[in-house]
């Protein structure tokens, strides 16, 4: 079992953090991994900032853009997190999109992410299919674990597929709109939380997308095992000092 693996067998519900790497100062990574951890969160996504994040609303795009501009790179965000299990023990997963890894490497590009510790990664524009025939073998090799969306407009047939190539958590978009914060959740997105809890699938979901306070945090998990909270956390970021994140997670987790 990897951390990831670990985690998700603990007895409660995971809240995990996505931030862009380099943002909003380009040496900040080390110290909001080393503040969330100690603020009680459950696992950690490090953004790698790209120029063209698809999925991503306005405020990560912003933040991706200082981030380039602040001369954050793949080799520098290596360079951050080469000590980062001196003093962290949580999951820690790289979520970026694909041609900066194609770029770096991809056997190249894991066998670096393992060197450091990092426990999987979240590539949102690698499809499921082309992972299976051409990189399924590489992530094993470095004991990876491989992070697929879902949306309310997959299939059951898709889902299942996905199910049965992952081997930690499946990421539940919320809804079909790119990520941003949002105060809570309507009666469609509870329904499609449901409708994937009652498939019984072998891997547990994790929410992202929407999840920004305590409210929507606690109706995300009523039928998943955890929730992303991203946005609203580069939000809080961008305006307060680092010694202040654990307000923001005590918020979520009061």
């Amino acid at each position: 079992m990897n951390r990831i693996q670990q985690k998700l067998a603990e007895n409660k519900k995971i809240l995990s953090i996505y931030f862009t790497a380099g943002f909003s100062e380009l040496n900040d990574t080390q110290s909001i991994i080393e503040a969330l951890e100690k603020s009680g969160v459950d696992m950690i996504e490090i953004g790698l900032p790209f120029s063209d994040p698809l999925a991503d609303g306005p405020t990560i795009q912003a933040s991706s853009t200082k981030a380039l501009e602040n001369g954050m790179t793949t080799e520098i965000l290596f360079e951050q997190l080469k000590d980062i299990r001196k003093t962290v023990s949580i999951p820690l997963i790289i979520m970026g999109y694909f041609n900066p890894i194609l770029q770096y490497g991809v056997e190249e590009f894991c066998a670096k992410s393992a060197e450091i510790g990092i426990d999987g990664l979240i590539i949102p524009d690698l499809p499921v299919d082309v992972y299976h025939e051409n990189y399924q073998s590489i992530f094993k090799k470095y004991n990876l674990t491989n992070v697929f969306l879902i949306t309310p407009q997959t299939s059951e047939e898709r889902i299942r597929y996905i199910d049965s190539l992952s081997d930690g958590f499946i990421y539940m978009v919320s809804s079909a709109s790119v990520t941003g914060a949002r105060n809570s959740f309507g009666s469609e997105e509870l329904d499609y939380f449901k409708r994937i809890h009652e498939m019984n699938l072998k891997n547990p979901q994790i929410v992202g997308f929407g999840i920004s306070n305590k409210e929507t945090f606690e109706s995300a998990t009523v039928y998943a095992k955890g929730a992303i909270i991203g946005s609203a956390f580069v939000k809080f970021i961008a305006k307060n000092p680092i010694e202040k994140i654990s307000e923001f997670i005590q918020r979520i987790r009061k």
